[in-house]
């Protein structure tokens, strides 16, 4: 059912008032009247900061012009990231207690606007790119107050706007209800995880160079960007490795003068640690290899640790090197320099770690396992939920459904 008869589309400066905030400047910043005021870095996304907040010289009457209310919307006029300008967060402090920079840009919405219906559909626009569309697009994109005051609202009748904001609040619920439950699923598995490999006193540790056959590095990644062609070997790229599960359609071509090895072909079950990145953070990231494409080797970016299966699972190895405590000591055996770490196969051989018995590895990881399946349950209701929500407040905002 459409309610497009009841929806008007009103610039958003004939709706309340739109106003940028003071500018920040040397007098400013030392001047007599020291007062906290708001600022990009405090404003999120539904959400404002207060913890970490500047002061600068407001007078009496700009008090009165830039101070907050509950109600007032800010929302983010200049960004590095385009998509990032006009995030926006209602006001909910005391009235007066702060102003606001003019980074910001704070919309007073009028009677014949809901502040919280605005703030749903400032949401709406950044999600949407309308933000984005209009902004000036420099080393800093700005959205700009008289572009931002030029935008067509849709001005819906009060009490649908209140309906409208009912419905998104209680989808607002549910999402946060199932964000709940992943969060208190991965604070079980990480007990679980201490529990298995948290360094227990019937666990002794062990180091690795007494626990591993071999250690394998790849060949060289460096090549063309392309995908192989059917029947083509290929190599790995980094990007398949760091983000903790095996990506396997990040591979790419060989050079034409890389010799095809393919004892180092990566298969199923293999145990995978970057062992260089120009970023410390993903030096030592860890993978099990689930599923593999055929005729892919390994990276020269990369080591795959072969464990001696007499007494190490691979799948325990894996789950293990990022239990807190061993990752610890991952990061202490890094070399190099900014622009450069890398993890030497010495350094990571002489890493201990808590070796129970093969039963109990197989046990700890089964349960690892079925925990991991929860989640990514839940993962994948929750991305569902998320596309069901987006469309229908595509269809509430838009006019084309009636509340």
């Amino acid at each position: 059912m459409r309610s497009d008869a009841s929806v008007r589309y009103i610039p958003v400066r004939e709706l309340g008032d739109v106003r940028m905030g003071k500018q920040l400047s040397p007098a400013s910043r030392a001047g007599d009247g020291q007062w906290p005021y708001l600022r990009v870095a405090n404003v999120y996304e539904g959400r404002i900061d207060y913890s970490d907040v500047n002061t600068m010289a407001f007078s009496s009457a700009e008090r009165a012009t830039y101070g907050l209310k509950p109600g007032d919307i800010l929302l983010n006029e200049g960004q590095e990231n385009l998509m990032m300008v006009g995030r926006s967060a209602l006001y909910d402090g005391e009235p007066g207690a702060y102003c606001f920079q003019n980074t910001l840009i704070r919309f007073r919405p009028g009677s014949v606007v809901l502040p919280a219906f605005a703030q749903a559909v400032f949401v709406w626009w950044r999600a949407n790119a309308v933000f984005a569309g209009i902004a000036e697009k420099t080393s800093i994109s700005h959205l700009g107050g008289s572009r931002f005051g030029n935008l067509r609202f849709p001005l819906f009748p009060i009490s649908a706007q209140q309906r409208i904001v009912d419905v998104l609040a209680s989808l607002a619920e549910l999402e946060r209800g199932i964000e709940a439950s992943i969060a208190k699923l991965r604070s079980v598995r990480e007990g679980m995880l201490l529990s298995l490999a948290g360094g227990r006193s019937d666990s002794p540790m062990t180091p690795l160079r007494e626990l591993l056959d071999r250690l394998e590095v790849g060949v060289p990644s460096m090549g063309p960007e392309g995908v192989p062609n059917p029947g083509e070997w290929g190599v790995m790229r980094l990007g398949a490795v760091t983000s903790g599960n095996f990506d396997a359609q990040k591979i790419k071509r060989i050079l034409s003068q890389v010799r095809v090895r393919p004892e180092l072909e990566i298969s199923r079950g293999d145990v995978l640690m970057v062992r260089v990145n120009g970023s410390a953070r993903l030096v030592g990231s860890v993978c099990v290899v689930d599923e593999a494409p055929r005729r892919i080797m390994l990276s020269d970016l990369v080591m795959r640790l072969v464990a001696d299966a007499r007494v190490l699972d691979p799948a325990y190895l894996g789950a293990v090197l990022v239990a807190p405590h061993v990752r610890r000591q991952i990061v202490s055996k890094f070399r190099g320099t900014s622009g450069q770490f890398q993890l030497p196969q010495e350094e990571l051989k002489s890493i201990e770690i808590p070796l129970p018995s093969l039963v109990r590895q197989r046990q700890g990881v089964a349960v690892l396992a079925t925990c991991d399946r929860k989640i990514a349950r839940e993962a994948d209701e929750l991305a569902k939920f998320r596309q069901l929500k987006a469309g229908l407040v595509d269809d509430l905002l838009s006019g084309r459904v009636a509340v």
